[in-house]
């Protein structure tokens, strides 16, 4: 494709620094970045492997931050970050065999079943409550197969991995955030070697918007950290909602198809 103009470049950045202030609290940030590159004349394919790659900038400041002010034990966590990276990399290579018409069409559902759960459920908060799944189990079942989502597809994947965190494994919305974010750099990872394999990276692109993203990353966690569950919880509600409706305003949205409006 022919080179972008500096000033396109410049709103990339900004799309990025927003996303990464948006994710590091919340998830979504896919929500920014995927709509700005295809505004930009970005191919599809090349949207998708650009935004693993500045996606890896945002999840890798987040989880640093986190990991920094005691929120997160990245080496403790790296077992599930490797299972989340093993999940992407099979969805990411098997995404032409599973039904992403499919995904697409319960995707909005389940966000807005998230957005309900989150925002109706009483006593969702920074205390950590009884855990429903261990450790391990949680790492080798609920981690892999929503890496795995990530790599066929990837919207909503830091909601399900909040959800699955405080409703699984019983953390406190803030652990959750900041445990949600490396499990996701993960993802991330192996999603990205197998878009790179493909040849289907921008770097430069990747690289102005990876720098936005640490940014805002960094911005984001720190507001998060200071706030807790007081901000957190509304902005994941907004955020899924958010999104819902992002996807289903797509003409091509597979639900709008086959209703035929």
């Amino acid at each position: 494709m022919p080179e972008l103009a500096l000033q396109i470049l410049l709103l990339l950045f900004l799309a990025g620094l927003l996303a990464g202030f948006i994710d590091a609290i919340a998830g979504g940030g896919g929500m920014v970045t995927i709509p700005a590159m295809l505004l930009a004349g970005i191919p599809p394919l090349q949207v998708l492997g650009t935004n693993k790659l500045q996606s890896l900038f945002g999840s890798a400041s987040a989880s640093w931050a986190y990991a920094r002010h005691g929120h997160v034990d990245l080496r403790e966590q790296l077992p599930m970050a490797l299972t989340a990276a093993l999940g992407a990399v099979l969805g990411a290579l098997l995404a032409t065999v599973v039904p992403a018409g499919v995904l697409k069409a319960a995707l909005p559902f389940l966000l807005i079943a998230i957005a309900v759960y989150f925002g109706l459920k009483p006593g969702i908060g920074d205390v950590e409550r009884h855990r429903r799944m261990s450790a391990f189990a949680f790492g080798a079942t609920v981690v892999p197969l929503i890496g795995f989502y990530d790599g066929v597809f990837g919207p909503g994947t830091g909601s399900f991995l909040m959800l699955g965190f405080v409703s699984l494994a019983g953390y406190g919305i803030l652990k959750a955030t900041a445990h949600t974010k490396f499990l996701n750099f993960g993802s991330n990872v192996g999603a990205f070697a197998v878009f790179l394999a493909f040849g289907a990276v921008l770097w430069k692109v990747g690289l102005v918007m990876g720098l936005g993203q640490f940014v805002g990353a960094q911005l984001g966690s720190r507001f998060a950290m200071k706030q807790g569950a007081k901000v957190i919880k509304p902005l994941l509600v907004t955020v899924s909602v958010l999104l819902a409706l992002r996807l289903l305003a797509d003409p091509a949205h597979p639900l709008r198809l086959w209703l035929g409006f």
